[in-house]
């Protein structure tokens, strides 16, 4: 708290902010000093109001051990001053009875006849209160559940009764009716009762997120699965990081565990790792700990007892640590709650669900579906991945894998993996085998493999610097081949890094040209290089020129890079190098791509694919494919184009995952599923495609792709889809710790604001796009973006009532747009500023959503004079129609008539063609008629506007648009 209160109405200003923020240590501390702050005055009313504010901070941040003290200065400030407790204090006071009976239940160290001898207090207050007494007898029920006694008479005692205005609300009753039909074994009932919380139709501070988390298991078992993914992702979100809320934590991540999500599972423990030292609450703690004990036990029965877990801050926890810690700590609490209640219930429920076995191999929770395996580090998961490996010799490993590698085969990547493994292991002994060679040219081989690697993340000067360093160790070790093939490799990532970095083309193209001239006087001064080599150091001629001609797009360069690839083709077919042949081919057809010679490119890969399939190498056909089919989506043929790359990710599974990139084939295959109208499809081919390359390529990359997954996924109208897979990724270690590009984490961020506001949580929306403004407001390079951030944030806040603060945050996006201008975003979001506050203040707003209103006039005149065209409905028709509704809103109804004609005029009459131009017109008429007809008392012109309007959109066949019309003439004609 900045400042002590100085009086009593900065004390309830202080009292009405604090209410605001989230619950958690900042909301009770700041309670606290304000209990203390109340006491200085000799106002006992302020002081009721602190301490309910305390009690309530209490309450819901997991400390119940405080909540009964707070209430029992309350009640003694009722007895001692009854007269200070107005009805709604009263209210408070009372309904408050049943907090401290749930404190009561959850301490282990409150005796069982403490908690009777309250329930009994509250009674004989309800009572004596002229009270009806359904709450007293929910608390006794909710007591004989907790304790594990016979719950059916108590449960009829309670649910037999009529509510009352201190009942629970209606969700968490429906709550407690369902646990009682759970209980007893009876699902179906359960899911019956709960329907209208898990439809959304009742709700509370805790509900729906508490029934899902119950629900959960049962959904599952009763094959309705879809509804509890999407309920999963929904509840979850209502309680994550919660210490209130932590048991329902616990139960979504047994969800995650009996439903084959163990991967996820461990990601929301790593999320909620504060709630080890957050819930105060023994019995919430027991609930959460039991769901932590369910996901590691599954995670260690699948042999992963290894891999990291986020348990208790202060040490590095593996699942198999973590879960002997957790599984202590849960017998405990549920032993003392045995002990206090004198039954075994506890004990026997943890046990029931430590021992639910599995309901589904794999349920897919999320667009982000991962798997164990998926935890390992990549390195790790090749290997585990590969076939296993025969019984054989170091010298034959080393001499298999030169041999795979020189095939270009799959399999090298598990034999390079173990050797590395070997390598760097401390007692390695190095084979004295002359066919083997020195170690200097094993770790110069492994440090070709690392090249490799780096490359496919795009970590270029990485990889050059590896090539480098493993040609003078192949120096070192005599190898005059592999030197020369490592140095040319080197000059190639060196001009292909080169030509990405620099703005000129110029520059680009003389990189490539530079190293392509370096590599051919390489190879002309080399002797007796084997054609093997000499193929190689070919094809990397013939890519360095094709890249020049990628890059440039100058057809110029067409003819040297087909004449370097025949080079590599005649060579390689005099020879019979079946890898090189196919990659000359694939090169070819890439040129005559490049060059605008689409159909030759695919009659290219035709051919080769016909080769591929005759001759091999087998595991090329998925590359191959892939080529061919991006050039049917060149011609804007999407069907082939989807057969190529679906076969072509069939055939790459194939072979040992992460061998055979499949990264660019699910990209493309969402394109081409898109192209195709089938969105969802290729969303799961966008995200396949960005977790692939998240693991084993570029990281950059791969966020890059997952922020378009995700504004499809927002298109799609997924919402909760959306904001688990940007809440998973944001949770990344490189995400969190600020190493991916902030600009990048922020889109992130953007798309996860806009999604919650789409998602109706316009509190968590509005919080993150006022951050995400402030970050932006020092985007000097980019302004034109802070100006659309701001401009959203202004309507977000303009949402939430805040006009004032709209009216600051919206200046800031003007004066951005002034230096990089965004006239439609701009536009709109004054124009919904102004829509908002007339609707909500009617004519007292009427003056500032008119200043609103002029703003986004300024933009129009502006645009008008950089002859900016809209994309979406032009800015002056736009602007008179929100004239017209802010007036009407206003009661300024002769302004709203005008300004509305006015409208109308500027989007002249509709056409045939059913576009959005269409329904804006007509929803003019329908404000223009209701003004006019209904506001202004002008019925014959209003029917007459409306019947003109009716015929013509009917004879232009917007039947959906002119029924809306007739029914507002229908309406007026009975009036």
């Amino acid at each position: 708290m900045p400042t002590t209160p100085q009086t009593i109405d900065e004390l309830h200003e202080a009292l009405q902010e604090n209410g605001q923020r989230p619950y958690g240590r900042t909301r009770t501390v700041t309670a606290e000093e304000l209990v203390d702050a109340a006491e200085q005055f000799a106002e006992p009313v302020a002081l009721v109001h602190a301490l309910l504010e305390l009690q309530e901070a209490y309450t819901y941040g997991s400390e119940p051990r405080k909540s009964p003290v707070v209430f029992a200065r309350l009640l003694t400030l009722f007895d001692e001053q009854p007269d200070i407790f107005d009805e709604r204090l009263r209210h408070l006071l009372f309904w408050r009875f049943k907090w401290v009976a749930a404190a009561l239940r959850a301490l282990p160290e409150i005796p069982l006849a403490s908690l009777r001898q309250w329930l009994t207090e509250m009674r004989d207050r309800y009572e004596k209160a002229d009270l009806g007494l359904q709450p007293y007898y929910g608390q006794a029920y909710q007591l004989a559940a907790h304790v594990g006694e016979d719950t059916a008479l108590a449960y009829e005692l309670w649910a037999g009764r009529s509510r009352t205005r201190l009942s629970d609300c209606e969700a968490c009753e429906i709550c407690e009716r369902a646990l009682y039909h759970l209980a007893a074994g009876d699902d179906e009932r359960a899911l019956r009762v709960w329907e209208p919380v898990l439809a959304g139709k009742e709700s509370c501070q805790e509900e729906p997120a508490r029934s899902i988390s119950y629900a959960l298991l049962p959904l599952v078992r009763a094959g309705r699965t879809e509804e509890a993914r999407r309920l999963h992702l929904a509840g979850y979100r209502g309680c994550r990081r919660n210490p209130s809320m932590a048991g329902e934590v616990g139960r979504h991540l047994e969800f995650c565990a009996l439903t084959g999500n163990e991967a996820r599972g461990l990601e929301l423990l790593a999320e909620n790792r504060t709630l080890f030292e957050e819930v105060d609450s023994p019995l919430d703690r027991l609930a959460f700990l039991t769901g932590v004990d369910v996901l590691l036990r599954r995670v260690e029965s699948l042999g992963h007892g290894g891999l990291p877990a986020a348990g208790p801050a202060g040490r590095t926890w593996t699942v198999a640590a973590l879960r002997a810690h957790v599984a202590e700590q849960a017998d405990g609490l549920a032993a003392r709650f045995d002990t206090r209640n004198g039954t075994s219930t506890h004990a026997e429920r943890r046990k029931a669900r430590l021992d639910r076995a599995p309901l589904l191999e794999a349920l897919e929770l999320t667009l982000r579906t991962r798997s164990l395996d998926d935890v390992v580090p990549a390195a790790s998961v090749v290997a585990s991945s590969a076939p296993a490996p025969v019984a054989e010799s170091l010298p034959e490993l080393i001499l298999r894998a030169r041999e795979l590698r020189t095939e270009g085969h799959p399999d090298a990547d598990a034999c390079w993996t173990r050797l590395r493994a070997m390598v760097d292991a401390e007692d390695y002994t190095h084979p004295d085998d002359a066919a083997v060679g020195t170690l200097a040219e094993l770790r110069a081989d492994l440090l070709i493999e690392e090249a490799n690697e780096a490359g496919e993340k795009q970590e270029l000067s990485v990889a050059a610097a590896l090539q480098e360093q493993a040609a003078e160790l192949y120096d070192e070790a005599g190898q005059e081949e592999h030197a020369l093939l490592a140095r040319a490799g080197a000059l190639l990532t060196t001009a292909e890094f080169t030509s990405q970095d620099s703005e000129s083309a110029e520059a680009r193209t003389a990189a490539l040209t530079d190293a392509h001239t370096t590599m051919v006087r390489m190879q002309e001064a080399a002797t007796g290089l084997t054609p093997r080599f000499e193929g190689r150091l070919l094809r990397l001629r013939a890519t360095a020129l094709g890249l020049r001609l990628q890059v440039s797009r100058d057809k110029e360069f067409a003819a040297p890079a087909l004449t370097e690839a025949d080079l590599l083709l005649a060579h390689a077919t005099e020879r019979d190098i079946a890898g090189q042949i196919s990659r000359a081919m694939m090169l070819r057809a890439g040129n005559y791509a490049l060059s605008g010679e689409l159909p030759t490119a695919v009659a290219e890969m035709d051919a080769l694919l016909d080769r591929l399939r005759a001759q091999g190498p087998a595991w090329h056909i998925p590359s191959a494919l892939g080529l061919r089919g991006r050039l049917h989506l060149g011609l804007r043929d999407a069907e082939s184009a989807r057969a190529d790359l679906a076969e072509g990710i069939r055939l790459a599974a194939e072979w040992p995952a992460g061998t055979i990139g499949t990264v660019r084939l699910h990209a493309d295959l969402a394109e081409a599923s898109m192209r195709l109208g089938r969105a969802q499809e290729a969303l799961r081919h966008l995200t396949r495609s960005a977790e692939l390359e998240l693991r084993y390529g570029s990281r950059t990359d791969a966020y890059c792709t997952y922020s378009n997954a995700a504004q499809l996924t927002l298109d799609l109208g997924r919402v909760e889809d959306c904001i688990a897979l940007l809440d998973s990724l944001l949770s990344e270690p490189d995400v969190s710790s600020g190493e991916l590009d902030g600009r990048l984490t922020a889109q992130l961020r953007l798309t996860r604001a806009r999604a919650l506001h789409a998602g109706d949580d316009l509190k968590a929306a509005t919080a993150e796009f006022i951050a995400l403004a402030a970050e932006s407001a020092g985007w000097d390079d980019d302004l034109g973006s802070h100006a659309m951030i701001a401009a959203e944030t202004a309507v977000l806040l303009g949402e939430s009532g805040e006009f004032g603060r709209a009216r600051e945050v919206v200046d800031q996006a003007l004066a951005a747009h002034a230096r990089d201008a965004r006239y439609e975003s701009l536009s709109s979001a004054l124009r919904e500023l102004a829509r908002l506050q007339a609707r909500a203040q009617g004519p007292d707003g009427l003056a500032d959503a008119l200043t609103f209103l002029t703003d986004a006039g300024r933009i129009a005149d502006e645009a008008r004079a950089a002859a900016y065209e809209a994309h979406g409905r032009p800015l002056d028709a736009a602007l008179a129609y929100e004239y017209g509704r802010v007036n009407a809103y206003a009661g300024e109804h002769e302004d709203a008539l005008t300004a509305l004609d006015k409208a109308l005029g500027l989007l002249g009459e509709p056409g045939p063609e059913g576009d959005d131009q269409v329904v804006e017109w007509a929803e003019c008429v329908r404000l223009a008629a209701a003004v006019e007809g209904f506001h202004l008392e002008r019925p014959g012109p209003a029917l007459a506007r409306l019947d003109a309007a009716i015929g013509l959109l009917s004879a232009l066949g917007h039947k959906e648009e002119a029924e809306t019309l007739a029914a507002v003439a229908a309406e007026l004609r009975d009036e």
